[in-house]
């Protein structure tokens, strides 16, 4: 089997504002796995946040190649055992392999991981941090576009994130609201803002990694105090984290490039619904070749928010939907995306 990788870059339609950055473009390497004459594709983007570079993407990538020299079925076993290789990287080529092995079985992916029927899929829509006023314009237009669902990015100021999620909800009220702070809040912050939007009459659907990573206790008592489902986001990166989360948050979101992969998703997705939790299916800002292999996983999660190629100035790739809020599958073998 063969390995190959092309790097590009993703623009985003506006810079994306949260808690502890503001993004507005970010590379991508597609890779590319043959074997017997089948080609599968899977995509990993360059973060900051997870100390990913294109650089760090490639050297990765060529120390892959003797691992992946086997059958499909093989690579995917010995990517796996593969520690070494960063979380991104290993999702991406996780993706590549269940894209060509779903060509050479000819069904989808989602039948791979365990889902036969796919049904169509609202997912959310991310408004990142900005003034009030502009949250609502945003909000109206999602909610004209037929977005259900909306995430509203806070954590950088209290009184800007309560008036802004009021404004949010205000512009759209039939939209289920989740508001993501990515870990800027203290315990104490987030009820705070969470009895404040309560008292204005704002429903969440749920809050989402309120407060910094690494303090479960902390989450159970936001958790006992808090009348919106929690749901850790960064606190939830492997199975053995989700195992800690049981009766401390209500849900765990599960993002492929941060966990890698299909595989590993699948495992958090068995030890989340051990525990009682929920899952959420989130993403990076990526095309639609990097968002594709979670939105097959779609059937098992409560909570969908797989936007990131809806973020871009032009998506090099389609075949996912979303435009409207909904994401629709074309029922094409592997990951059923193709090259504009």
């Amino acid at each position: 089997m063969k390995i190959d990788w092309e790097v590009y870059g993703l623009e985003l339609d506006s810079p994306l504002r949260i808690s502890r950055s503001v993004m507005s473009r970010r590379d991508a390497v597609r890779v590319v796995v043959e074997h017997n004459g089948h080609r599968g594709h899977g995509e990993v983007v360059t973060s900051t946040y997870c100390r990913l570079d294109v650089e760090t993407i490639t050297s990765s990538l060529d120390r892959l190649r003797p691992v992946l020299a086997d059958s499909p079925e093989t690579a995917l076993d010995a990517l796996h055992a593969e520690a070494a290789v960063p979380q991104g990287v290993r999702a991406a080529v996780d993706a590549a392999l269940h894209d060509l092995l779903g060509l050479r079985r000819e069904v989808p992916v989602h039948v791979l991981a365990g889902t036969q029927e796919w049904r169509d899929t609202p997912t959310a829509s991310t408004i990142g941090i900005t003034t009030p006023d502009d949250a609502a314009v945003r909000a109206a237009a999602l909610a004209g576009r037929g977005f259900s669902v909306l995430k509203v990015k806070a954590g950088a100021d209290l009184d800007r994130d309560v008036a802004s999620t009021t404004a949010v909800s205000a512009a759209a009220p039939d939209a289920r609201l989740v508001l993501d702070a990515n870990g800027g809040w203290t315990p104490d912050e987030t009820v705070r803002v969470v009895d404040r939007l309560t008292a204005a009459g704002v429903v969440l659907d749920a809050v989402e990694q309120p407060i910094p990573p690494g303090d479960p206790d902390a989450l159970a008592w936001v958790r006992e105090r808090c009348p919106a489902p929690l749901v850790a986001d960064e606190d939830a990166a492997t199975v053995a984290d989700v195992r800690k989360l049981a009766g401390a948050v209500d849900g765990v979101n599960v993002k492929l490039p941060k966990c890698g992969g299909l595989r590993p998703a699948l495992e958090i997705v068995s030890a989340a619904r051990d525990g009682g939790l929920d899952v959420m299916l989130g993403c990076l800002v990526a095309s639609s070749l990097g968002i594709a292999p979670a939105v097959h996983l779609a059937g098992h999660a409560r909570w969908v928010d797989l936007d990131g190629h809806l973020l871009l100035a032009h998506d090099p790739w389609a075949g996912i939907g979303g435009e409207d809020g909904t994401l629709r599958l074309s029922g094409a073998p592997g990951l059923g995306v193709v090259r504009r």
